[in-house]
């Protein structure tokens, strides 16, 4: 009987101490992609390391509209402390035109500015930047003790300076002190030393969504950067991880500096 009871406190106390991995993002990096049998580069980020992954992204989803629905809360109430938490949105997020789609952020990189959008119905709602919406998730996340990492996103069907968003990633990783890893430029050099011809028939619909052997491509974009980085996750990567190909880059291999 004091065996049994020493067994289960010690399983209770190593599961109470295991690690998380949770991924928040698009269609980019979420199970089924945009359909078509597309995937995200997320549904493949396991195999590389020693602890478990959660894909909590969802296709269609913005900075803005993963707040909005709840879904932020919910991540932020599932984590507990010493967990890991990748935040990866721009695909998204940006402006919609006349019509509120009920995903872009007001326009800029400052936390404080707001746009006014006018709904489907007539109404107007307020909404916030891409700045707001995941520093207040970062903000709630490292409260709980999870270790948050904003990674930029792939998106576009030519190599060059990163969208808008890249840069608001780095800046908003930077002003809350936690990890930020140039996913874009990691993808964008893999890209560029595969070829296009080859990289093309990744996309069987479009130049966002993969087919399952691009998204490992892009998964192991991202395990490049967390190698290259200074994040704590990399002590998870296993010995599938270390064997990613490419190799660091101490500047983006892209310029992402300006703002368009």
């Amino acid at each position: 009987m004091m065996f049994s009871k020493l067994f289960v406190a010690l399983a209770l106390s190593l599961g109470a101490c295991a690690q998380t991995v949770y991924v928040a993002g698009d269609s980019t990096a979420a199970k089924g992609g945009g359909g078509s049998g597309t995937d995200g580069w997320a549904q493949y980020l396991g195999q590389y390391l020693t602890i478990p992954v959660v894909n909590s992204a969802i296709a269609g989803r913005s900075a803005r509209s993963y707040t909005d629905e709840g879904r932020f809360t919910t991540l932020i109430n599932t984590v507990k402390s010493g967990d890991f938490v990748i935040i990866e949105f721009g695909h998204n997020d940006g402006l919609s035109g006349t019509v509120d789609n009920g995903r872009e952020d007001a326009f800029g990189d400052v936390y404080a500015t707001t746009a006014t959008v006018t709904e489907a119905d007539g109404t107007t709602k307020v909404i916030h930047t891409f700045t707001f919406y995941m520093q207040n998730a970062i903000v709630a996340l490292k409260a709980k003790g999870a270790t948050v990492i904003v990674s930029s996103i792939w998106v576009g069907n030519s190599i060059g300076a990163g969208p808008r968003f890249v840069l608001y990633a780095q800046e908003v990783a930077a002003t809350n002190a936690v990890t930020y890893v140039d996913h874009y430029d990691y993808v964008a050099q893999a890209y560029n030393k595969i070829g296009e011809t080859t990289v093309n028939t990744y996309y069987p619909i479009d130049h966002t969504h993969t087919l399952p052997v691009g998204a490992q491509v892009v998964a192991q974009a991202f395990v490049r950067g967390l190698l290259c980085g200074t994040s704590t996750l990399k002590a998870k990567v296993n010995a599938a991880g270390t064997a990613v190909p490419s190799e660091s880059i101490s500047q983006p291999f892209f310029p992402v500096s300006q703002k368009y």
